[in-house]
């Protein structure tokens, strides 16, 4: 039996006692590393595995250019993920759509280290492949949105940035673990067996740790605010999307803009490896040693993300994500410089100050910012569309850097430089346009 909106306040003011941020924060964090585990996985085994085991070619360059391209595929279909999953995380449940994606996740990446050879089956390995990542991206579209939200609305108002901080650290985590699994095997054995079953490994294992996370998952229940809105008919009877495209259209626009603050990634970590590594540049670090800048970035940004999520408690989201975005904008620079000197401890000392600092204070902070932007009925449909158009978008820019600055031309950190700071600046804008949410509580946000 529906309670009356007048008895709303009541059910879910005595709903407090039953929140539970503590689990939540563990099922984001487990949730966030094993699916970005998944993800990244695929990244690192597009450019060491795939262009020779599922695109061979009697040109190199074409068998990297066709395995990255699937790697792009899974930021194509994550706006559509976004859109479906979010719509049902609103609809039917967080915890609902968190266990589903993650199973999705785990059975796409589990199929693809069963995938038969290019050599065993032809040009079916490579469609087949394709396939899974797009269900890859799919999937991954609706983890952070549905964990974040999951833990928002668990979590105590003045704590809400810190816990919800750490679904983010799992992503970091996530990425780490799949460096730490795959090289490793690609080190200690022979090429020839590492090509053959080696690098089939790390995908295999995703079963077992998507089974410990679904376990911890179908654990947590779901958030009493929620379930209190739903028991007063509050959740959207329209489909999510549309509801947010008639009411709040230019909520979603800002948040799109305020995503492309990635682009401090895709300028350090992202183009920065190729204008390292890449012979036509001519800078001359070799691909190992750009490893453990992008692993010592990483670490870095596990232990400043909860910092900057408890910090975003005390003097607001909105401070910490301009104050980031902008000052890892203006730096990412003096990053490009460093590379530019052949520096390696120079290199390491600017990707923690760029990537593993400044960023992060954005990183950590956008999660909950973006959820508060959107009442219940909707949240979960409007941080993932958000979030994954947004970095669809910002997906492109490691090839607007090549296009704007290819081997052979001068002054390269000037020039990226100042293109990442323009985007870090109207990404700003766009934070500074949104009101403030430092303060305010969840149901204060409702309106």
């Amino acid at each position: 039996m529906r309670t009356t909106s007048g008895d709303a306040r009541p059910a879910l003011e005595n709903s407090v006692s039953q929140k539970d941020p503590k689990k939540a924060a563990m099922s984001g964090w487990i949730g966030g590393a094993l699916e970005y585990y998944d993800f990244a996985l695929y990244s690192l085994a597009a450019t060491l595995i795939f262009p020779a085991t599922f695109f061979p070619s009697e040109n190199p360059t074409v068998g990297i250019i066709a395995s990255l391209a699937t790697y792009a595929v899974g930021y194509v279909s994550r706006p559509v993920g976004a859109i479906v999953l979010g719509a049902y995380g609103d609809r039917h449940g967080r915890k609902h759509v968190l266990v589903f994606a993650m199973l999705l996740m785990g059975f796409a990446t589990f199929a693809v280290g069963l995938l038969p050879t290019y050599g065993q089956i032809g040009i079916l390995a490579p469609v087949l492949l394709v396939i899974l990542r797009l269900i890859q991206g799919f999937a991954v579209a609706g983890e952070l949105g549905g964990a974040s939200a999951m833990i928002v609305e668990h979590s105590p108002d003045a704590k809400r940035g810190f816990f919800a901080s750490f679904s983010l650290q799992g992503t970091q985590v996530g990425s780490i673990l799949a460096t730490a699994v795959l090289l490793p095997l690609a080190a200690l054995l022979p090429n020839d067996q590492f090509s053959a079953w080696g690098w089939r490994v790390p995908f295999l294992l995703s079963a077992i740790v998507i089974l410990a996370g679904y376990i911890i998952r179908r654990r947590v229940q779901e958030p009493p605010a929620y379930l209190a809105n739903s028991e007063t008919g509050a959740p959207a009877r329209r489909f999510p999307l549309i509801e947010i495209l008639r009411t709040r259209p230019w909520v979603l626009a800002r948040c799109v803009i305020m995503t492309f603050t990635n682009v401090i990634g895709m300028a350090t970590l992202i183009f920065g490896v190729s204008y390292a590594t890449q012979k036509g540049y001519g800078i001359g670090f070799s691909s190992s040693e750009f490893l453990w800048v992008t692993l010592v970035a990483n670490i870095a940004a596990v232990v400043t993300i909860p910092v900057f999520g408890a910090l975003s408690d005390r003097i607001g989201r909105r401070t910490l994500m301009v104050a980031g975005g902008i000052a890892g904008g203006a730096l990412s620079g003096g990053y490009l410089w460093a590379v530019d000197q052949r520096s390696l401890v120079l290199v390491f000392i600017c990707v923690v100050i760029v990537q593993g600092i400044f960023f992060q204070m954005w990183n950590s902070t956008f999660a909950t910012f973006f959820q508060e932007q959107f009442p219940m009925r909707i949240r979960v449909t409007g941080f993932a569309v958000s979030q994954n158009v947004g970095l669809m978008i910002a997906s492109f820019f490691p090839s607007i850097f090549t296009a704007v600055a290819p081997p052979g031309t001068d002054n390269v950190p000037l020039v990226i430089g100042l293109t990442t700071f323009g985007i870090c600046l109207v990404a700003a804008l766009a934070t500074l346009l949104t009101p403030d949410t430092k303060g305010k509580s969840l149901q204060d946000l409702e309106s």
